[in-house]
């Protein structure tokens, strides 16, 4: 008797368990947890609504959640490196991550504006037409147009600092950002002119 009743407890307990796993799997993101979170973690480096002042550092505001999301774990796991958002990062578990990235999606991007009208024709080439010659493609076909993005997979690109937008390019280039191969085999092959034209171009995008 003794042995059936621990045995029937310890199906209970794996039921629980598993039903605390289940909940917690499908818990849905807060987004008022996350605003919290952001406003004391994240909020003076990228503006109180996800709309940064400062050029190097990237507008959050419309992002994809999942993408927002995914690339907070990947600089936490030192997939994406950054000295300073991987110790951002590092302060925030699962849930945090969900509930800031969901209140950062609900937010309104300002528009931004191309700086230099020397570059536009380069940029809107690139970006609307790539360089077959050299096997890149358009940005267009993965960041849409407008540079709206294409859920969860590519991230909305309009009105992007071009300073940021700028430095990730490099960084793909370069492979000292590794976290999207695509992205390294797309712009390997970018003068540094092109990189510069790309950044201001996209940073007008509407």
């Amino acid at each position: 008797m003794k042995l059936i009743a621990s045995l029937l407890m310890s199906a209970a307990l794996a039921v629980t368990a598993v039903s605390a796993l289940a909940e917690g799997a499908t818990a849905k993101p807060d987004p008022a947890k996350g605003q919290a979170t952001y406003g004391t973690t994240c909020a003076a480096c990228h503006g109180a609504d996800g709309n940064s002042m400062i050029p190097v550092n990237p507008t959050l505001a419309q992002q994809f959640p999942e993408y927002l999301a995914k690339q907070l774990r990947e600089f936490k796991d030192g997939k994406r490196v950054d000295a300073v958002m991987q110790g951002m990062a590092s302060t925030l578990d699962e849930e945090a991550i969900l509930n800031v990235a969901a209140w950062l999606g609900t937010q309104k991007a300002r528009q931004g504006f191309a700086k230099d009208k020397t570059l536009l024709a380069t940029g809107e080439r690139l970006y609307r037409g790539g360089a077959q010659d050299r096997g890149i493609a358009a940005c267009a076909g993965c960041h849409s147009p407008n540079g709206a993005g294409v859920p969860a997979q590519f991230p909305r690109l309009s009105g992007q600092h071009a300073e940021y937008t700028a430095k990730q390019l490099a960084d793909f280039r370069s492979g000292t950002r590794a976290n999207s191969t695509i992205m390294h085999d797309e712009v390997k092959y970018l003068t540094d002119h092109e990189v510069q034209a790309l950044a201001d171009y996209i940073a007008g995008l509407r």
